[in-house]
């Protein structure tokens, strides 16, 4: 399964050409990566109060294919690709959308990430084992 979040490239997204500015995708990421564990059943907010844990990137590889603009429709579409005892790396693509001369529409990749996240005990500041529930709920979106 992939978890997929609609955006919409607005005008405080671009730099003054109307090009999406690349920072501006790791904020998309985050977004889908919010939005991906509230899918699962768990909250960040809600990870910390009660179980004390937090998950804090440890690394980020992008590869920017192709510009995104003002005004364009785009989809973060999130899965799980590996799962370790104390991390995980999410695959997370944005995927411009746009209608084809036939009608339908087509995704194009345009932004292409692998983020490796580290769960971390919120007392010490140290890497914790990621708890049963949580690898379950990941299992589904494994790629």
């Amino acid at each position: 399964m992939r978890h997929r979040i609609p955006i919409r490239v607005y005008y405080e997204d671009t730099d003054a050409g109307g090009v999406v500015y690349h920072a501006n995708f790791l904020k998309f990421a985050e977004r889908g990566r919010t939005e991906f564990l509230r899918a699962v059943g768990f909250e960040n907010r809600t990870l910390e109060k009660n179980k004390g844990l937090i998950f804090v990137v440890r690394r980020i590889s992008v590869d920017y294919l192709k510009p995104a603009f003002l005004d364009d429709h785009l989809v973060m579409q999130s899965t799980i690709e590996e799962l370790k005892n104390t991390s995980f790396t999410m695959h997370q693509a944005v995927f411009r959308e746009k209608r084809a001369e036939n009608g339908a529409m087509e995704a194009e990749l345009i932004c292409d990430m692998h983020v490796v996240l580290v769960c971390v005990e919120t007392e010490k500041i140290q890497p914790a084992r990621l708890p049963e529930d949580i690898k379950q709920a990941f299992q589904n979106y494994s790629e």
